[in-house]
């Protein structure tokens, strides 16, 4: 098995007149700890993560997320350097985007959060009203792209979107016009198309925010192995300069060209 550490998200503040505590925090604010630390550890495709198990206890609210001594270590490097140079800008965009959520909680709600681990000399960061913890906006550029897979879900009661499973990042969900999915005679589900939308794109690294996804336009995609098109391409360029070359000569002046 192996060896367990934790993260302790810690809590100070209060309700009203009262000092906040396990007897008096409420449950959406414990979901909401549950998916941000999820993503603190586990930014990326979390099919495959180790198991995180929770508790919560006095003083005033500690929340207590174990999970494998591996991904502590790395955690904690994280929170290290995010002390440091207090910014996020560094960090994989789940992870930045969780810090900016327990940012926005202790900016409305006066809390005070102190993120450390299990390790001995652990690092900490903390978070209050008076600390900055979000992206810098120019990081962040408008964006236009082109998405290509099958469709595994679309509409929505109040905000419509379409999921799309691509190869090179697994399920994408684009915000869409209810108006567009209402006027769609067809069946879109388990059918591949390709999707025009908008969205943020970090000016350095090229990562997609996927959350900011909205639909442009839908693009009838049917890619298909066309045997005939590409023998009339290869027979259209042997009647032209390819009819006229001795691959021998050919390749004797190429090597040649390299000293061999």
């Amino acid at each position: 098995m192996d060896k367990i550490g934790y993260i302790e998200i810690r809590i100070t503040g209060s309700r009203g007149n009262l000092e906040l505590s396990p007897e008096n925090y409420d449950i959406r604010e414990i979901i909401s700890i549950l998916e941000n630390a999820e993503n603190l550890l586990f930014p990326g495709d979390k099919r495959d993560r180790p198991n995180i198990s929770y508790k919560i206890e006095e003083g005033s609210v500690k929340h207590i997320l174990k999970t494998s001594i591996q991904f502590i270590i790395g955690f904690n490097a994280i929170i290290g350097q995010v002390n440091q140079v207090q910014n996020i800008d560094f960090l994989d965009l789940n992870t930045a985007r969780a810090f900016e959520n327990i940012q926005d909680i202790a900016a409305k709600k006066h809390y005070v959060f102190t993120i450390k681990t299990s390790l001995d000399n652990t690092n900490e960061v903390k978070l209050d009203k008076t600390t900055r913890y979000q992206r810098t906006d120019a990081i962040w550029a408008d964006a236009e792209f082109y998405f290509y897979g099958k469709v595994t879900n679309a509409g929505g009661k109040d905000k419509a979107n379409i999921h799309v499973f691509t190869e090179e990042l697994g399920t994408v969900r684009i915000q869409t016009p209810i108006s567009f999915l209402e006027q769609y005679d067809e069946n879109l589900l388990y059918k591949t198309f390709g999707i025009r939308a908008t969205g943020k794109q970090h000016s350095e690294t090229g990562e997609i925010d996927t959350s900011s996804l909205n639909f442009i336009d839908l693009i009838d995609y049917q890619p298909k192995y066309d045997e005939v098109y590409l023998k009339q391409l290869r027979d259209k360029a042997k009647k032209s300069w390819l009819g006229n070359i001795n691959s021998d000569n050919w390749l004797r002046e190429i090597r040649g060209g390299y000293g061999a």
